[in-house]
């Protein structure tokens, strides 16, 4: 079992919730109650966002607002738009994002200023053990992704959960990014990696 799943056997530690677990990158279990609501609240409020037509665009900034944790000005995601809980995410001003942009956020998704986003991109935070039995039993984490400003990134992506990107690199459409990439480069594959500074 991966040390991040196993209980401390030297001190036990005051009851947690789950939410608080989960917040502090350790394990959880996300059929927790109070999650299971977060997440159909966030699902409620996705759902009512992607039936939005393309010319309210006061509805659908008002639904990101209360959808997300915080959204720059003149941020555009285009419908449809998937999220698991939708508080861990926070965008920066003009930011744009096309079709099919899937944000798992069980932990903090953050994405700087003025990042271009081609469709069916994944961002995804949550992690579960290699090992079968906490597996089975449900246990999972989850580690942040951060998105540096003026990012670009192809149809496709998919960014794993613990990496960060840094400012104006460019990443290929169809790449798995599975470890940081620094600032001012181009990567490409699976998994992504640098093929020529910017």
């Amino acid at each position: 079992m991966p040390e991040q799943f196993l209980p401390d056997p030297v001190m036990p530690r005051p009851a947690r919730s789950m939410k608080e677990r989960m917040l502090a990158g350790e394990p959880y279990l996300a059929s927790d109650d109070e999650l299971g609501e977060l997440g159909l609240r966030a699902q409620d409020l996705a759902d009512d966002y992607n039936a939005t037509r393309s010319r309210d665009g006061s509805e659908r900034r008002r639904l990101l607002g209360e959808l997300l944790g915080s959204v720059g000005e003149g941020v555009e995601i285009r419908p449809p738009f998937r999220v698991d809980y939708g508080f861990n995410i926070r965008i920066g001003a003009r930011t744009f994002a096309n079709w099919g942009l899937v944000a798992a956020d069980v932990a903090a998704i953050t994405i700087g200023e003025d990042v271009q986003i081609g469709p069916n991109v994944q961002l995804l935070t949550p992690t579960h053990p290699v090992e079968p039995e906490p597996r089975r039993q449900k246990w999972e984490a989850a580690r942040p992704i951060t998105i540096g400003d003026n990012v670009w990134l192809g149809g496709g992506v998919i960014v794993l959960p613990g990496v960060t990107i840094g400012e104006n690199t460019v990443v290929g459409a169809g790449s798995v990014v599975v470890r940081d990439l620094p600032a001012n480069v181009v990567a490409v594959g699976n998994p992504a990696s640098v093929i020529r500074t910017i």
